[in-house]
């Protein structure tokens, strides 16, 4: 797992402007060639990775922490309580309703990442759905 905090005022700029500068990048369903500065040869990038490095950079242009992990990684409960910014103790009624998968490990819980983030996905969009609900009720209403 690594992991940006808080990045600087500087690091936030740089973000931004990389991303600006990535943008407009079409990437097609194989790779992409990417020319680093000072490297004889250019680079062979997923257009997958493309899409995570611009995620990345939009958090860190935002001001955002970026942790990245492996979807195999397994993640101890406070791990997941950080990611999904809740406390631990949330993330153990989580698992124990069987929102989350996870296994036992002795008496330790370890949960898959892909399983924590296919969760915050369903969350996300049940948020969304939800705001979507909320805004059309208020035009019908003629409050917005």
């Amino acid at each position: 797992m690594s992991a940006i905090e808080h990045p600087s005022a500087v690091e936030q700029e740089q973000a931004r402007q990389a991303l600006n500068a990535l943008r407009d990048v079409k990437t097609g369903p194989d790779t992409l060639d990417v020319t680093v500065a000072g490297a004889t040869e250019s680079v062979h990038l997923p257009s997958a990775a493309l899409e995570l490095i611009k995620d990345v950079l939009a958090n860190m242009a935002a001001g955002q922490g970026v942790t990245v992990v492996p979807a195999h990684a397994e993640l101890t409960t406070q791990q997941a309580a950080e990611l999904l910014n809740v406390s631990r103790p949330h993330v153990i009624k989580l698992l124990d309703q069987g929102l989350i998968r996870y296994r036992l490990v002795g008496r330790h819980r370890r949960i898959l990442a892909s399983s924590l983030l296919t969760y915050r996905r369903t969350q996300q969009r049940d948020a969304r759905g939800a705001a979507d609900e909320l805004a059309a009720l208020s035009e019908d209403l003629g409050l917005y």
